[in-house]
């Protein structure tokens, strides 16, 4: 058996080491160390999970890229048509990692009942669209089929029949303006087929779904024309290379936009998550590892005499540092036991319980969502061993500095 080792186990199953002075701040610096992979695990955990799904319902809008003409439009309405007979379309084969293409229109109208009244952007999408993310979000009622001939089937927000006061098989007229506005309105009859809630206000409020059919027909556009083309990649993180590909593969008539830029001041509000991941989990190392330093000067200071006795048998200062750093191991391991079986119970609790809920109109989420991955963990644990040990080292060094004499006559 390894000496160190031995030596090291004797002093953790010493009765005596147990109740000594230094059990209370052995056990500090456990709780510290278990305290700290608990934040940890709930920040990194959370911060990712906030990210991810905020950065989800805004991609679910709008694709990862958007393809369109050359104009100065901002708004959120297509004025400019593009035909969908593209190199590109149905199938992006020239850039690697494209999920898929979808063509949709936009176009602004006014829902409006005896009472009341909303602003909406009718949403026109054709059988090519897909439904992957509405799956989630519908709440009652179904989906539309586009698949076919022109329907009058709608898909509203939540918060737009809450407003509206509409349920599913309700027909509601929806008025749109003509470029003329001395002529009357357009106006078209929409049946509701399904209500979703994706949670996000700022689109819940905006959009309904509709068939692409009818924005073609009120914008006097042909069969064969879309507003803009909305492509999805594989992996969010290559968005920027994927962005400049397909820009590279598509016609110069044409655009491209990233859902980044095109919504910035979200995302730049959801990349400060990072930042304080990074710092959270600084500051909790920092923490835990200068409980640990505090825990191993006592351990040194209680077992001088020891020490001593070691040294004078012929006991090296580097065997003798490796019996406390074996000690200090233990105890950290002991916390990061502790430390992942109640982060990791939270946090599972939370994914399939929802014990956490948030303000949608603040978070666009009305829950803390939860993001687990083995890979993190894993690194997280590994990352604060060795750098709780790292800071140990410097320590340790004090025993080389007891003299054998000196340490015996200790008291």
């Amino acid at each position: 058996m390894n000496f160190e080792y031995f030596i090291a186990k004797r002093f953790i199953d010493s009765k005596t080491y147990k109740s000594s002075i230094s059990a209370p701040i052995i056990k500090i610096g456990i709780v510290a160390i278990a305290l700290g992979i608990i934040v940890m695990l709930i920040a990194i955990a959370t911060g990712i999970g906030l990210e991810q799904k905020i950065r989800e319902k805004v991609i679910a809008f709008n694709g990862h890229t958007i393809i369109s003409k050359y104009d100065t439009n901002n708004s959120q309405e297509s004025i400019k048509p593009i035909s969908n007979k593209q190199a590109f379309y149905p199938n992006f084969t020239t850039v690697d990692g494209i999920k898929h293409i979808q063509g949709v229109a936009t176009k602004s109208g006014v829902i409006r009942k005896e009472d009341v009244y909303e602003y909406v952007m009718v949403k026109g999408v054709g059988a090519d669209y897909d439904w992957t993310y509405f799956k989630e979000y519908l709440v009652e009622g179904k989906l539309p089929d586009f698949s076919g001939k022109r329907n009058e089937e709608l898909l509203v927000s939540r918060y737009l029949a809450n407003r509206l006061h509409l349920n599913v098989g309700d027909n509601i007229n929806t008025y749109f303006l003509k470029d003329d506005e001395r002529q009357p309105p357009s106006i078209l009859t929409y049946t509701i087929v399904g209500v979703y809630n994706s949670g996000f206000k700022d689109f819940d409020q905006l959009f309904v779904i509709g068939d692409i059919k009818h924005v073609q027909r009120l914008n006097r556009w042909e069969d064969d024309q879309v507003g803009n083309f909305e492509v999805f990649i594989d992996n969010y993180n290559l968005l920027d290379q994927k962005d400049e590909a397909i820009y590279k593969a598509i016609p110069s008539t044409l655009k491209t936009e990233k859902v980044s830029d095109r919504f910035y001041t979200i995302f730049e509000w959801i990349s400060i998550f990072d930042k304080n991941i990074y710092g959270i989990i600084g500051i909790m190392i920092l923490v835990a590892g200068i409980n640990m330093i505090t825990a191993l000067l006592v351990l040194i200071l209680e077992r001088t005499q020891v020490i001593g006795i070691l040294k004078a048998l012929g006991s090296s200062n580097v065997s003798v540092r490796k019996i406390f750093l074996y000690n200090a191991t233990y105890l950290i391991i002991v916390g990061l036991f502790w430390g992942n079986l109640i982060g990791l119970t939270l946090l599972f609790a939370q994914k399939y319980l929802n014990l956490f809920p948030l303000d949608p109109d603040t978070y666009y989420v009305s829950s803390v969502p939860v993001y687990l991955n083995i890979g993190y963990v894993l690194a997280l644990n590994l990352g604060t061993f060795v750098l709780c040990m790292a800071m140990l080292l410097i320590p340790s060094y004090i025993i080389t500095k007891i003299s054998p004499v000196k340490a015996i006559r200790f008291e």
